[in-house]
């Protein structure tokens, strides 16, 4: 969902696309995140005394079955895509012990458990990305670019210049010039630069309506950064603040859109081939840089994404199916299993299907470039 806006909003890194790479990703990045989520199934449903049919390392078809206990196969599968747990009884309620037979709260902390083992890794990654190390915005934002006949060129802006406040709020990122740039489209703004380490004030008025490619002032910019190291406690406090303005990215997307600060097509979903691709740049930069960050903090923001995505109220999605637990307590008795069976699988045919537009413009036309 938008993973090229969010690792640009937070990285500012830029990448070339490598197949190799990217293949790498999807096996040492997604496919254990995958695996983590199903694990957190699992873990709730034995908590819970639900019994798990089979627990498969990759997905099926089979190579072989490494071990059975308590009624459980553990199965190692051909494809490397993370895993699955597959308990007794998902939709129906005449098989003792299974999912569906289950109370409404075993149910729910069954199904709850995937997203929230994605949170929990996604914090910890973070925990430990501020430990060995991770960039941190410096303050100002620097002009690499100012576009001829432009509202900045014609205030006197320029190549070089550092922008740290408008309207006499700092600036710390240059999401933070860009808020106040369209937060006064066709209003003057005071912006105070520093050219040469001396500070000067400049009247600029940012565009209402622009041509292609400049925005509303014309000017191409970039965020500096240092690399800073957290004490354990600190990088927690930090880690918990990085994942509220994740968060808070996702919420002010549309609104985004809808200020023309990114083009619409950037919400749209990306599918497992624009995030290998997105992971093998992450692998890219950690290797270039000899740095773990790059590819620890978009593994965090993956697992965040994907403990948000399988919470939506989708059917065949975690989240819808907690969706049909939380109208069975509402309600006072149960959607018939059959019924809710069959929601899940038009809504599992629609996804399938949506997947593999997403795909086919992942390959066509790339978000991730």
């Amino acid at each position: 969902m938008a993973f090229r806006i969010t690792v640009e909003r937070f990285t500012g890194m830029q990448f070339g696309n490598e197949i190799g790479f990217a293949i790498i990703a999807f096996i040492v990045v997604i496919g254990p995140l995958i695996f983590l989520h199903e694990l957190g199934h699992f873990w709730a449903a034995r908590l819970n005394k639900i019994k798990v049919e089979e627990f498969g390392i990759g997905f099926p078809p089979r190579m072989l079955t490494l071990f059975e206990r308590n009624g459980t196969k553990y199965t190692l599968n051909w494809l490397p895509m993370g895993g699955f747990m597959r308990p007794a009884g998902e939709d129906d309620l005449t098989i003792e012990g299974g999912l569906a037979a289950a109370p409404k709260m075993a149910r729910f902390q069954v199904l709850i458990a995937g997203s929230a083992m994605n949170f929990l890794v996604a914090l910890v990654l973070l925990v430990f990305m501020f430990i060995i190390g991770a960039p941190e915005p410096l303050p100002g934002v620097l002009i690499e670019g100012v576009e001829a006949g432009s509202p900045a060129e014609q205030a006197g802006i320029q190549v070089g210049d550092m922008i740290m406040e408008v309207n006499g709020a700092t600036i710390t990122h240059y999401e933070d010039l860009k808020t106040q740039i369209y937060k006064n489209l066709g209003e003057p703004i005071v912006v105070t630069v520093y050219r040469d380490e001396q500070p000067f004030e400049v009247s600029m008025t940012p565009r209402a309506e622009w041509p292609e490619g400049q925005g509303p002032t014309g000017i191409l910019m970039q965020t500096l950064y240092e690399t800073k190291r957290y004490g354990p406690f600190a990088a927690i406090g930090r880690a918990f603040q990085e994942i509220g303005t994740l968060l808070k990215t996702f919420v002010e997307l549309p609104g985004m859109v809808v200020r023309q600060q990114i083009e619409p097509r950037y919400l749209r979903p990306v599918s497992m081939i624009g995030i290998s691709q997105l992971g093998g740049q992450a692998v890219e930069a950690s290797i270039q840089q000899d740095a773990l960050w790059p590819i620890v903090q978009l593994t965090a923001f993956i697992s965040l994404a994907l403990a948000i995505t399988n919470l939506l109220p989708i059917p065949a999605l975690d989240g819808g199916r907690i969706m049909f637990v939380l109208l069975e307590a509402l309600r006072g008795s149960r959607i018939k299993p059959e019924r809710e069976a069959l929601v899940h699988f038009v809504g599992f045919a629609i996804l399938i299907a949506a997947m593999l537009v997403f795909m086919y413009l992942d390959i066509v036309d790339p978000l991730i470039q």
